[in-house]
């Protein structure tokens, strides 16, 4: 599905990855842990392509995209959800999700809303004219969830997405990404800062330090204990 190599990438002069590589196969849900300011944001945006990779290559569908825009890789369905939601607050709930149709060719856009982002996450439905903007935390993230999948990707990288928001929608969001990968064989990329959180949903773990893969491995106990120190300060 996705082979990131040897990508070191960053911003300006400053690189934050070095030589960073990881894989993620179709129906894989793939988590990335690690202490603040490591690179965990920065990974997900140089496979989206707001960040250029400045060296190694990123592999999608058996096709090389290190150097193609980012709207470029959003049409060959890659889906990012960025930390902060990053929801149009102005625009009404129904519009938000209608625009995450942008990535389809004009011929496959519906102009309507899939029955399923209901099923996913009923609350959208009885908000349908409210503003993003008037939404909570918890309803603003499964604006933004729900948007990404509007443009039916292959893969979705979600950049902690059950960061500050109430427990119950957590649990939400854990089983929306469990339904995806095992339903639509969709592939995540998950950035998460706490292990449990990871453990609960993910089928793999990646752990970064300094811009780097420090430790990899199935998602059990075993993998948690080994990563407990890069994780605790």
């Amino acid at each position: 599905m996705i082979a990131v190599s040897n990508v070191t990438s960053g911003y300006d002069q400053s690189m934050v990855l070095h030589n960073f590589s990881m894989e993620v196969r179709p129906g894989q849900i793939v988590a990335v842990l690690g202490r603040n300011g490591v690179g965990k944001s920065t990974l997900l945006k140089t496979i989206i392509g707001l960040l250029p990779a400045k060296q190694g290559d990123i592999c999608f569908n058996q096709t090389f995209v290190q150097n193609e825009k980012a709207e470029t890789r959003a049409k060959a369905g890659i889906a990012y959800v960025p930390q902060g939601r990053d929801i149009f607050s102005s625009l009404t709930v129904r519009d938000n999700l209608l625009f995450g149709e942008e990535p389809l060719p004009r011929k496959d856009r519906t102009g309507q809303i899939k029955e399923e982002i209901f099923q996913w996450f009923p609350v959208l439905k009885e908000m349908l004219d409210r503003k993003g903007g008037d939404l909570s935390g918890g309803q603003q993230q499964q604006l933004a969830i729900a948007r990404a999948l509007m443009g039916n990707p292959k893969i979705i990288l979600l950049d902690e997405p059950m960061e500050g928001i109430q427990p119950s929608i957590v649990e939400l969001i854990r089983q929306v990404i469990a339904e995806i990968s095992r339903k639509k064989d969709m592939s995540v990329i998950l950035v998460e800062h706490s292990l449990e959180n990871a453990l609960t949903c993910a089928d793999y773990l990646y752990v970064i330090d300094r811009g780097t893969v420090v430790d990899h491995g199935k998602a059990d106990e075993e993998t948690a204990r080994r990563f407990e120190r890069h994780l605790t300060v």
